[in-house]
């Protein structure tokens, strides 16, 4: 077992909301926003790709993490991994999967691995994605305290979304937020070999 799992569950309490209450520049928009597959554009810009879980479990779906189609009090399974490109962490992403969503083709997903759920969903032409919503995280947030276990130093707010998906009429909700150095927060002109052919 690593020592990361002595910080699951991290969760992500937040305020969560469909646009910022500030201006944030045109780089990090076009990541929060994006609705194409966060793990393809991830692996666009690295060599090697990983997913590290951090820690699965089935949990009782707070209140402040139910959603339309995910009800306070539901049994979900909660994943939550780090991503990596290049060894370096990207994103923290925890995911909640209802464990009435994980029946039929869905099951396998209670049994993913290393495996990335996004590339999961987004290989299925059901899958259907709601609105994306946005949060800001500070040092002293649990997402914070992962940062900093992992020598991350945060020189700013970190920034992350949710997303509820819908496959086959079964809700998942994936919600990611971006690590200090994340592709996320660099000035898009640093980067001009960022992406590899």
């Amino acid at each position: 077992m690593n020592s990361l799992a002595s910080f699951f569950p991290i969760t992500l309490a937040a305020h969560w909301q469909i646009q910022a209450e500030r201006t944030l520049n045109k780089q990090l928009t076009d990541w929060l926003y994006d609705p194409s597959s966060l793990t393809a554009r991830l692996k666009k810009h690295c060599q090697n790709f990983r997913v590290e879980v951090i820690g699965q479990q089935v949990e009782t779906c707070s209140t402040k993490e139910a959603h339309s189609l995910i009800k306070a009090g539901e049994q979900v399974l909660v994943r939550e991994v780090l991503l990596y490109c290049d060894q370096q962490p990207q994103v923290f992403a925890r995911s909640l999967l209802p464990l009435t969503s994980l029946t039929g083709d869905e099951q396998q997903l209670a049994h993913l691995g290393t495996q990335p759920l996004g590339q999961i969903l987004f290989n299925n032409q059901q899958l259907e994605r709601q609105s994306i919503e946005i949060s800001q995280f500070n040092l002293n947030s649990s997402v914070g305290q992962l940062c900093k276990y992992l020598t991350l130093p945060i020189k700013d707010e970190l920034w992350g979304r949710r997303s509820l998906f819908v496959l086959n009429n079964k809700p998942i909700m994936v919600a990611e937020v971006f690590l200090p150095n994340a592709f996320a927060y660099a000035d898009a002109d640093a980067h001009p070999n960022g992406i590899n052919n």
